[in-house]
């Protein structure tokens, strides 16, 4: 308030003074609108040199002066010191960043809300063939044009990466990774995953091709065995036991290998080729007899259906992910169990569920139990004849439509298998009759 005491008195002066000379000179209006045009005149001097320092030298000092000019003038100055303070901080943060992700390996593309580049590092133009001189400002999917990314890009779940090969070079496969921040815009991340692509697909055609050569001597020994097993009344009892036995590890290891094969054929397959609307009714039935044939009367089995659409899929391998799931029930759940197959609405889409009222499986074994070769007990499991592989079979049966494998279980309360297929999966019944 000071400073405002000051300059109103400042005010009050040159009035007075200019109506004191003009009242001395007969001309007491004319001296005071003198005064007023004085105390303007300086005001509008100030601002001149306020504007100046402003528009020509604005990192220099401000003007020296006096009263509230001088003091409008130093917090002018003190404000734009703290933002030029502010802004070489914000500056060598973004530098920093900038360094930080140039000295990285993998790709990095920062999008704004619209989906349009606005920086990327040097591992971006290496593996995305990406060029600062005429490439900023596009849209993404301008420059990554594979139909994958773009359902990827504009479906907004980005939970899992997308494995895709490079838009400049077929030979090197990417691992896209996006995450949302700020106002609606993309952090895309792809890293190199060629040597790990071709290391799992090395694994894959080892498998294969093993799995493949053991059917042949699997089969000799099954035919061989089976003849002897027809002779067991003429053979010492011990020699006996020993052709059972190894009758049923030949058997285990027949079905080890089919399970061996059909992950492979899953893995390197793109699949489709077999789609078409299933009569699941038809399909739950089937897979309810022979899951009642492997129970031999020890448990009661269920079929529910609430959902008339019928699922577009490959029947081959969906029958193949609800068999394994409905004689995983049977295997593991004690005599006089109750399973239920179950197909129902889900949301928009549809269910494809396994329940069974047995032991229940600990939450701490769910994450893995997609695994290959995973075992909640391994001493029953062997026991019960599985081979470890149904439900890695089932997950990549259900990735191959679209579809996930939800699982809910507690120990003592039973266990439920749940496969949720989309909507686009579906097909009304009047469409499969036309």
């Amino acid at each position: 308030m000071g400073l405002w005491k000051r300059e109103a008195w400042r005010l009050l002066l040159l009035a007075g003074s200019g109506l004191a000379v003009g009242w001395l000179l007969s001309h007491a209006w004319a001296g005071l609108a003198l005064g007023l045009g004085a105390c303007l005149a300086f005001h509008l001097h100030q601002l001149r040199r306020l504007h100046r320092w402003l528009t020509l030298t604005p990192q220099a000092e401000p003007p020296a002066t006096t009263g509230i000019w001088g003091d409008l003038l130093d917090r002018l100055y003190r404000y734009q010191k703290g933002q030029r303070h502010t802004q070489e901080r914000l500056l060598g943060i973004i530098k920093r960043v900038q360094e930080s992700s140039e000295a990285m390996r993998d790709s990095v593309v920062m999008l704004d809300g619209h989906g349009d580049m606005e920086w990327w590092n040097s591992a971006a133009e290496r593996m995305l063939g990406l060029r600062a001189a005429h490439d900023r400002g596009h849209h993404i999917t301008n420059l990554v044009r594979d139909p994958r990314f773009i359902d990827y890009f504009h479906a907004r779940d980005y939970r899992e990466p997308l494995t895709l090969p490079s838009p400049i070079d077929e030979q090197m496969v990417l691992q896209f990774q996006i995450t949302l921040y700020g106002d609606d815009e993309r952090l895309l991340m792809a890293r190199d995953i060629t040597r790990l692509h071709r290391l799992e697909e090395m694994r894959r055609d080892f498998v294969a091709n093993v799995s493949h050569e053991l059917r042949t001597p699997l089969t000799v020994l099954a035919g061989y065995l089976e003849t002897y097993a027809t002779y067991a009344d003429q053979l010492p009892p011990r020699f006996a036991r020993g052709v059972g036995r190894m009758q049923e590890q030949t058997v285990r290891m027949q079905s080890l290998v089919s399970d061996l094969l059909l992950l492979s054929k899953l893995e390197i397959e793109r699949g489709g080729a077999d789609h078409a609307p299933l009569a699941m009714s038809a399909l739950l039935a089937s897979v309810q007899r022979d899951a009642e044939a492997l129970s031999g009367g020890r448990h009661t089995l269920e079929v529910e259906q609430s959902e008339a659409r019928a699922l577009v899929g490959s029947e081959q391998e969906i029958r193949s992910a609800l068999s394994n799931l409905a004689f995983n029930a049977v295997r593991y759940t004690p005599e006089g169990s109750h399973i239920v197959l179950r197909w129902r609405p889900q949301g928009d889409g549809a269910c494809l569920e396994v329940e069974d009222n047995g032991e229940g499986i600990d939450p701490v074994h769910l994450p893995r139990l997609t695994e290959r070769f995973y075992r909640v007990d391994k001493g029953r499991s062997a026991a019960t004849g599985g081979t470890g592989l149904g439900l890695a079979i089932v997950k990549h049966v259900l990735l191959r439509h679209d579809a996930r494998l939800e699982i809910d279980s507690r120990p003592g309360q039973g266990a439920r298998f749940r496969c949720l297929f989309p909507a686009s999966r579906l097909l009304e019944p009047q469409l499969i009759e036309q």
